[in-house]
């Protein structure tokens, strides 16, 4: 069946390209409703914002929702990804700002939150998007595709000059509480490089190397601390992509490969599968088939403390 949070819970913390205070708060909301954010923010016109893949104003350095009106709001994808990972299917976000703050610049505090608070079973089914068809789309030597899968499972590889990240290559299928015990903990992350280049053209303005971010120069990992894992990095952006994969409006089954891709080109592929004819269809769950969907087999005590 579909689910919801028991109860309202709020996320307060700055912005990561903004640097500017944000509150965000989960609410629950009935069956079929999906993922929206509402801008508390605003006092007149269309305040409502689908996290939807069609709403994407496509960017590559984080996932931006913008609405019919031209209201938008920014770096949703850790909370995504919280959401997908704790199986949460109906739910409105109200947030008094145009980015959802980054807190650790991982999604293990929205998981705790949301696990903490409790997950409300409702009356309707799960449905879930099937890919049929195998899907792929490239940007240079950025790669992403899509297969058909009885899962969700994300093999993502990545390939640094930096000695610090080098090359990193994982895969995990998403169910059974993975996202969380593998995942969910798993920082944001740059470049030395490109940090002075980011806060000249007004982003990152929010960064924290230790507290919200892992910064690398070289072979050095510059935050204080270091790693929470060896390849945090190829970790983090599988959470990426199964916060932008979440956009689909339904869980997915399928494989999905990540070759140096990003959030832009994830965006791009799913508008693929959903322009592909007969690529993807629309299927309502058993119970086998919601045992294989990301947030089943979540357990409390596998969801990693962070500071």
């Amino acid at each position: 069946m579909q689910n919801t949070v028991k109860t309202a819970i709020s996320f307060t913390g700055k912005g990561l390209h903004s640097g500017k205070p944000a509150t965000a708060t989960v609410v629950p909301a009935a069956p079929n409703f999906g993922i929206w954010f509402k801008r508390t923010d605003v006092d007149v016109g269309d305040r409502m914002i689908p996290a939807r893949w069609d709403a994407v104003n496509r960017s590559p350095l984080c996932t931006k929702l913008e609405n019919k009106s031209g209201l938008q709001v920014s770096t949703v994808e850790h909370l995504m990804a919280a959401l997908a990972g704790c199986g949460i299917h109906n739910a409105l976000i109200e947030i008094d700002g145009p980015e959802v703050p980054i807190l650790d610049g991982s999604s293990a505090l929205f998981v705790r939150g949301v696990m903490a608070h409790g997950v409300q079973m409702q009356s309707a089914p799960v449905m879930a998007f099937e890919v049929l068809k195998e899907v792929t789309v490239r940007d240079g030597d950025a790669v992403a595709t899509i297969a058909p899968s009885d899962t969700l499972r994300i093999d993502f590889e990545i390939d640094f000059a930096d000695a610090a990240i080098g090359h990193q290559q994982k895969s995990l299928v998403m169910n059974n509480g993975s996202f969380a015990r593998e995942l969910c903990d798993s920082r944001t992350f740059c470049r030395q490089a490109d940090v002075e280049e980011m806060q000249a053209n007004g982003l990152a303005l929010g960064g924290m190397p230790g507290e919200n971010a892992v910064v690398f120069d070289g072979d050095a990992v510059l935050s204080p601390g270091g790693l929470r894992h060896a390849d945090e990095p190829v970790r983090h952006k599988m959470l990426d992509a199964l916060g932008d994969l979440a956009l689909a409006g339904a869980p997915l089954l399928g494989h999905y490969t990540g070759l140096r891709a990003g959030h832009s080109l994830t965006n791009t592929l799913l508008r693929a599968l959903f322009e592909t004819p007969d690529a993807v269809r629309l299927v309502q769950c058993d119970g086998p088939m919601a045992a294989r969907l990301p947030g089943h087999g979540l357990v409390w005590n596998e969801i990693p403390a962070v500071a």
